[in-house]
């Protein structure tokens, strides 16, 4: 069967597979990672001052444009991190080891799809026409400088979400019903949800939270076929740095970008925008299944 290697992950949920555990689980989630994130900006208030705090937390949780605040928001997921490990913990007694598959399979699954999704980025970057104009956000030199920090926090935001999703709540799903449908599905719409914002993208809303599902049932569909969570965080990965540091909408997640689109997330022109990334998705999934052979 193509989903056999994602026994490897669920036979730990199985110890534990009742869904008000999950619930309660999720609960956890949220309360050590608000409790985290406060305390941090606490700390910072008391040690540096409360403007700096106030900077800080206005920067993560309403709007960001600098580099520092795009910074804080991607490090801030290291509370989510912790948030699903103390749930899986204590809800379920699995460690940090079970979710995310055997340390040394899923750093190789990694490379092998970072590097080949990678590719396939560059390669439509250079035949695909150029597309909306983009404007140049931040000089190349800076740019290069920031990379050595916003590298390791967009490696934390997006292995962040693939432990909460395709981690904590997809494997323990598998564990109570067997079938795809329930375990991929029900994921995906949790995941479109926590991308719906209809504030900030208007009419595109509901079009990036349609993507946004798409992603999930992908990153999803790679988990189960590989065994690990290596080939989601690798996919996940790409796309935000393609996201968050080549070409970014102006905003929230656009303070270590080299580029910005000339409009904003609720400009009817992100609309095709939409539609193209959805087929570069498609064969992203396809570049990741190729390099793992599944």
């Amino acid at each position: 069967m193509r989903y056999d290697p994602h026994e490897t992950l669920v036979s730990a949920a199985r110890g534990q597979p009742a869904l008000w555990r999950l619930a309660a689980g999720l609960a956890v989630i949220a309360a050590v990672q608000i409790g985290l994130t406060y305390t941090v900006y606490g700390l910072i208030s008391a040690l540096r001052g409360p403007g700096i705090a106030e900077a800080a937390f206005r920067g993560v949780f309403e709007t960001t444009a600098t580099a520092s605040d795009t910074l804080w928001l991607l490090a801030s997921f290291l509370c989510l991190i912790c948030g699903t490990a103390v749930a899986a913990q204590l809800m379920q007694g699995r460690s940090l080891r079970s979710l995310t598959g055997p340390p040394g399979a899923a750093l190789g699954q990694f490379v092998r799809v970072l590097r080949a999704v990678a590719l396939l980025y560059l390669v439509l970057w250079i035949v695909l026409p150029a597309g909306p104009e983009k404007v140049a956000h931040r000089p190349v030199g800076a740019w290069l400088a920031l990379l050595p920090l916003a590298l390791p926090a967009l490696a934390i935001q997006t292995f962040a979400e693939e432990m909460l999703f395709r981690g904590y709540l997809q494997q323990q799903l598998a564990a109570r019903f067997r079938s795809p449908l329930l375990w991929i599905g029900m994921p995906a719409l949790m995941f479109a949800l926590a991308h719906y914002s209809p504030g900030a993208a208007g009419d595109n809303a509901l079009p990036a939270a349609l993507w946004a599902a798409a992603f999930s049932v992908a990153a999803s569909d790679l988990t189960a076929r590989s065994g690990t969570l290596g080939a989601a965080v690798a996919l996940h990965f790409v796309n935000n740095a393609m996201a968050v540091l080549i070409v970014a909408l102006p905003g929230p997640v656009s303070g270590l970008a080299l580029y910005t689109y000339g409009f904003g997330a609720d400009d009817p022109a992100l609309g095709p925008l939409i539609a193209v990334d959805l087929a570069v998705l498609g064969l992203s999934w396809l570049a990741a299944r190729v390099a793992l052979r599944v």
